[in-house]
């Protein structure tokens, strides 16, 4: 339908008002159902946590995200494992294998130093399209302001694509309170001092989704979006609910 006045999204190759989703094991069945309807909608998956690992259709899996123009890589917590038991090489061989072509690079559960992670993203850019991470999963360790925005800057100028937010999928850690609230003073040092069209805010909730499209508009880069949310999203991002019906009437801090 094409007759109401609607916020205006970005298209095709978006290369940000972008959704990712996460996918903690959609059998590929569902999967494909999914994607036959809504794939405009999905823009990256995030084939959650270690589950590639033990994923016995994985290649299958791939080449169907593939097949709908999904970029898939895998959660952050197999690289920071790789990491741990010196496994990159064999991590890096099999990612190519498999044809992946981006790589999260992360520290959420590792304490991995930003010196290290940014020597990593150097060695991998030219083989990978990086997606950094910011923000630690233990909800007890706590970054100042400076800190987000220094280690975000920092991974966007060693060549990450986008650099994600942490959130969880629970949404109780990162740019959240361990109560699920999102730290808003946070949020409002990034949009001043980070490309915000460069960031992706995992955003697992409805609350939180909608907070973010009413704070930077309908064409802000969400993750961690659960796949039979992305309709929902999608109408949320047009004013199409309640919490943003007036969007297309206020002034979008994104541009087209």
């Amino acid at each position: 339908m094409e007759f109401l006045t609607v916020p205006k999204r970005t298209q095709g190759e978006r290369s940000y008002g972008l959704t990712s989703i996460a996918d903690f094991g959609t059998p590929i069945g569902l999967l494909r159902t999914y994607l036959e309807d809504y794939h405009q909608f999905i823009d990256i998956a995030k084939i959650g946590i270690g589950s590639a690992y033990v994923t016995p259709n994985i290649k299958d899996k791939i080449s169907l995200y593939k097949q709908y123009n999904v970029k898939p890589y895998f959660g952050g917590t197999l690289f920071e494992k790789s990491y741990y038991q010196n496994k990159m090489v064999e991590y890096v061989k099999q990612l190519k294998k498999l044809g992946i072509e981006w790589i999260e690079v992360s520290d959420g559960t590792l304490e991995i130093p930003l010196n290290k992670r940014l020597s990593l993203i150097k060695e991998l850019k030219d083989d990978f399209n990086i997606l950094g991470e910011v923000g630690s999963k233990d909800t007890e360790k706590e970054m100042s302001f400076s800190e987000w925005t220094y280690e975000l800057n920092e991974l966007l100028s060693v060549g990450c694509k986008y650099v994600i937010t942490e959130g969880r999928d629970s949404g109780t850690a990162g740019i959240y309170n361990k109560d699920g609230k999102i730290k808003t003073s946070l949020i409002e040092e990034m949009k001043i001092h980070v490309d915000i069209t460069k960031l992706i805010f995992e955003a697992p909730m409805a609350k939180s989704q909608m907070y973010f499209i009413n704070s930077f508009g309908p064409n802000v880069n969400l993750g961690n979006v659960k796949i039979q949310d992305v309709l929902t999203l999608e109408a949320q991002r047009c004013g199409l609910r309640s919490e943003t019906f007036y969007l297309e009437e206020t002034q979008c801090n994104l541009p087209l």
